[in-house]
């Protein structure tokens, strides 16, 4: 892969962990507050809800930050390395956490009898994102284990 290329996939790995942080910071509690505020029998969700979203945000900095580990072993051709395996893996177990983050707080708000439609939705679209990059994490982390085993046997033959 093209140095360029690695170059503009870290800058916008860096462009969505500025993007989610501002809102973890700015919009997610001025929302809350709007939410609240529009619906006072709901008000008692506010934080909850909150806390929720603010805990799933740790699992994807942490995939995000292996993301971009990653890039930098395929910019300095190190990309089929036992430490690019374990950046898959920890990519992987993030995304499997985000889905299972985000299940349970469907199963909470939907206990509340609170979980409208359109909550529903954006929760089976992150819950469907996040499968579709484990599965692919999980794909390309057998790839690499593979090419790196046989990347070992190349050189004990030679």
């Amino acid at each position: 892969m093209k140095r360029g290329t690695t170059t503009l996939l870290k800058l916008i790995v860096i462009l969505i962990a500025i993007f989610i942080l501002i809102s973890c910071i700015f919009w997610l509690p001025w929302i809350a507050n709007k939410a609240a505020t529009m619906n006072p029998s709901y008000a008692y969700l506010r934080l909850p809800v909150l806390l929720g979203l603010y805990i799933t945000a740790i699992p994807l900095f942490l995939a995000l930050y292996h993301s971009f580990k990653l890039l930098g072993y395929i910019n300095s051709k190190n990309a089929f390395s036992e430490l690019a395996v374990i950046s898959l893996k920890r990519v992987k177990y993030s995304a499997i956490s985000i889905i299972i983050l985000y299940g349970i707080g469907m199963l909470f708000l939907e206990s509340q009898d609170v979980l409208l439609p359109l909550i529903a939705l954006i929760g089976i679209i992150i819950i469907f994102a996040a499968f579709v990059i484990s599965l692919f994490a999980a794909i390309l982390q057998e790839l690499f284990k593979n090419a790196l085993e046989i990347k070992s046997e190349n050189e004990l033959t030679v």
